[in-house]
């Protein structure tokens, strides 16, 4: 790895410090009554909170960690800069997408955006390469110069993908409907919406091709939602890679733009978001919420409490145990699970991206095409089997003013899935704090999957000068993930046929948020922190949906 890598000990010195977004809470600094309170600033609760401010409700978001963002925050350390979660997205490079609409709407058009290469993503399927090209037929050339045997296949896939997307509008307005109206609602769905929606990904792909090589190209995306091809509802599917048509692009200034870019519009509404706040409860009285109890004992008192702090976290640790239980949490919990754990290595190079060669297309590598098999196999044996999947992302080059901030310098990020067992003997430690037989597992991990990295970029064994890497503990620690998810509630048919899954809740003034009541990812996210706030508003929000979702 390099005589001079760091792996991850935290100590004083190596204390996050340089990226801080968001006020710090006190309780002094409060300026209320607010007309509502969100609880968590990851890009769903961001997004309610500025389409609220815009239409003239005085918000404060709460956030317990020490930078507003979620997964959209990004950190420094050593003299490099990494993004947590936002590795690419799609849909940026035209002002008419719903996405940048919705994007240029909550940041007063600030934030801009980078494209990647051409090749965007690049999948290596045990020893065959898939690079996939920007644009619907660049898609379509990829696939074919992979596979020029499954034309028809391959061109009934590209069809299916846009039945699904014109599909979808209609499901996600599904979440305003009120919960009177879900049977009527349930069945006016299966007209509109094609029979392979939410049918599960490999066996909608199965019916088109027995080619097993081709389904596994298709669905080399599967890590961007988490669940393997077998598990996954064709819905998450289609919309990821339809997302994706288009190329990637990435936030011109880093991650951190993006709160960096919204706050303002919270704060020009009167409200504002503070940090190191940790909501310790939802406060219920006589049947309604009326707030929220601070860790520190601190009242905040406001007729709307949206949740962006995730389903389970809701209805488990925030809400008291009888509210939850009357509005019938114990059941519904049976039928949704938690998305895969995961590991990050946050790697730091001398030199520029150019310098090292660095690419702006992702790199996924697989075992082989059989991806619910190599998933399996690792579950089974996670020691002495490969990783299902390693993601590598380089965010230096992706970024136009990375060399701006941290001249001279690259930066690498890898994410690979992993399991909680390994972890789970020290849940409940303190972040950097854990020991050495933690240390030294952490140690054997980073090494294996840095020798991924140099099998692919060999020029850059000898080059690596840092190296963090992060568990499901890290992610339990600064997101409140308890078993490291990051993506929420796993994306099955089953999660997607919850119908109490969607903005308004029946306790009078609690709502949720974020990719827990639609999808995940950024825009997924974000378009949930819409549906709430179009919930919340009610006819009162007939022109902003007009203007999201029509243009």
């Amino acid at each position: 790895m390099g005589k001079s890598v760091v792996v991850n000990k935290p100590n004083k010195a190596l204390k996050p410090s340089t990226i801080r977004i968001g006020t710090r809470y006190r309780a002094n600094r409060l300026n209320g009554p607010y007309d509502a309170v969100i609880i968590g600033s990851g890009i769903g609760g961001l997004t309610t909170a500025a389409c609220l401010s815009k239409a003239g409700y005085k918000v404060l978001v709460l956030e317990q960690h020490y930078t507003a963002g979620g997964y959209t925050h990004s950190y420094a350390r050593n003299g490099y800069e990494w993004d947590v979660g936002v590795h690419y997205i799609g849909d940026m490079g035209a002002s008419h997408t719903l996405g940048r609409r919705l994007f240029d709407y909550i940041t007063d058009g600030k934030l801009e955006w980078a494209p990647m290469d051409e090749n965007y993503d690049r999948f290596f399927l045990g020893d065959k390469v898939v690079n996939l090209r920007a644009g619907r037929e660049g898609l379509r050339h990829s696939l074919l110069a992979a596979f020029p045997e499954e034309q028809d296949a391959i061109d009934r896939y590209l069809a299916l993908l846009g039945k699904v997307a014109d599909g979808m509008q209609w499901y996600t307005l599904s979440k305003l409907s009120p919960a009177l109206a879900g049977p009527l609602v349930s069945r006016g769905l299966k007209t509109v919406l094609p029979d392979c929606f939410n049918r599960p990904t490999y066996e909608v792909l199965r019916e088109l091709t027995d080619n097993e090589e081709l389904i596994g190209a298709i669905t080399g995306q599967w890590g961007d939602c988490g669940v393997t091809p077998k598990q996954s509802s064709f819905m998450v599917h289609a919309l990821i890679a339809k997302h994706y048509v288009y190329g990637g692009f990435y936030p011109v200034g880093g991650a951190s733009e993006i709160a960096k870019t919204i706050i303002p519009v919270v704060q020009a509404g009167g409200g504002d978001v503070l940090t190191y706040a940790d909501v310790h409860e939802i406060l219920v009285e006589k049947g309604k919420v009326v707030g929220v109890r601070m860790a520190d004992g601190h009242d905040i008192r406001a007729p709307l409490v949206v949740s962006n702090a995730g389903v389970i976290n809701t209805f488990e640790r925030l809400l008291p145990e009888t509210e939850a239980q009357k509005l019938g949490y114990p059941r519904n919990r049976e039928h949704i699970t938690p998305s895969m754990p995961h590991i990050g290595l946050y790697i730091g190079l001398k030199g520029t991206p150019e310098e090292l060669g660095l690419p702006r297309t992702n790199f996924w590598i697989y075992p082989s095409a059989d991806h619910d098999g190599n998933v399996a196999r690792f579950l089974e044996n996670p020691e002495s089997e490969p990783f299902p999947v390693v993601y590598i992302s380089f965010p230096a080059a992706k970024d136009p003013d990375y060399q701006n901030r941290w001249p001279g310098t690259s930066t690498i990020e890898i994410v690979a899935p992993t399991t909680w067992e390994m972890f789970k003997p020290w849940q409940g430690s303190t972040w950097g704090k854990r020991g050495e037989e933690y240390d030294a597992l952490k140690a054997g991990i980073t090494e294996q999957l840095m020798e991924i990295l140099y099998e692919k970029l060999p020029q850059l064994r000898d080059k690596v000068d840092y190296v963090e890497t992060s568990t499901p503990l890290s992610t339990a620690w600064f997101c409140r993930y308890e078993q490291g998810e990051l993506y929420g509630l796993d994306h099955t048919p089953e999660r997607f046929e919850q119908r109490w899954l969607k903005p308004k809740t029946d306790l009078p003034g609690l709502y949720l948020t974020g990719q827990d009541i639609l999808t995940c990812g950024v825009v997924g996210a974000m378009i949930g922190g819409l549906i709430t706030t179009l919930s919340i508003r009610g006819l009162r929000g007939a022109g902003l949906a007009k203007q999201i979702f029509v243009g």
